[in-house]
């Protein structure tokens, strides 16, 4: 698959959401929690507690939602302010009990609408990058489907980044690169090449860490299996004293783009 082959998997509607993995993956022990005790409850971002075989976990999803009432309905996986400012609640949460906590990916980019900006839409977006480098428990995120600029980096200051074998993560979208760079958008193929967005562009160039095979609905001995390895990875970090995961956190940050 080309590079624009995979952001158009990414998009298709078809594949499974952010509730698809909850639902598959922690079952009936999923609680969802709402709102950001200052505005709403956005539905985009889905969050609540589970448990990850013996270990109890928070799970924070973007989504997008499976049909046209459902995307309408989650504003198609762009998140207001008060979805960011939810998903960092749950997170202060989870660091009080030292909870290990679980962010899945799916968003074109934060909602850029006027409202959102009025209530602080960067705001947020940065209050999350700078609180989740600090949060003194372990941090995973996986990346589902698309990972649009802040809006997806805002889920994302973890101490490792997975990706889907078909997902992609980017500061921009091909056809807004192409709209900028050529002022046309039908090169969005061209951009997309350039953009260095696919798992295994990512992976070469150290941005994240594992790369995942695309699971398929139904697929129970793929979801136990991506379960294991969340357990292990958590497992791993939870070892750590909060000095040590910080600092391998801002460790990792500062190691990428660096030359070997």
């Amino acid at each position: 698959m080309t590079a624009y082959e995979k952001v158009m998997a990414a998009r298709d509607a078809n594949k499974l959401t952010s509730v698809d993995y909850i639902a598959h993956m922690f079952g009936d022990s999923f609680i969802e929690l709402h709102g950001d005790r200052r505005y709403a409850d956005d539905k985009a971002v889905v969050a609540g507690l589970a448990m990850l075989f013996d270990i109890p976990v928070t799970v924070i999803g973007i989504e997008k939602g499976r049909n046209t009432k459902e995307r309408v309905e989650r504003n198609f996986g762009q998140a207001h302010p008060e979805g960011y400012r939810k998903a960092l609640r749950l997170m202060k949460q989870a660091e009080k009990f030292r909870r290990p906590v679980l962010c899945l990916v799916d968003t074109s980019g934060a909602y850029p609408g006027i409202g959102a900006e009025e209530r602080g839409q960067g705001q947020a977006i940065a209050e999350n990058l700078m609180e989740m480098m600090t949060l003194k428990t372990p941090v995973l995120t996986v990346l589902i489907g698309e990972g649009g600029s802040g809006g997806a980096l805002a889920l994302a200051v973890s101490d490792e980044v997975w990706m889907l074998e078909n997902s992609v993560y980017s500061v921009i979208s091909p056809e807004g690169c192409a709209s900028i760079l050529w002022k046309d958008s039908s090169k969005a193929a061209d951009a997309a090449e350039a953009l260095k967005l696919t798992a295994q562009d990512l992976f070469d160039l150290g941005v994240i860490e594992r790369i995942i095979r695309q699971p398929k609905a139904g697929d129970q001995a793929m979801f136990e299996s991506l379960k294991m390895l969340i357990k292990r990875t958590f497992e791993k970090n939870l070892a750590l004293d909060d000095e040590e995961l910080l600092n391998a956190r801002y460790e990792r940050f500062r190691k990428i783009g660096r030359p070997e």
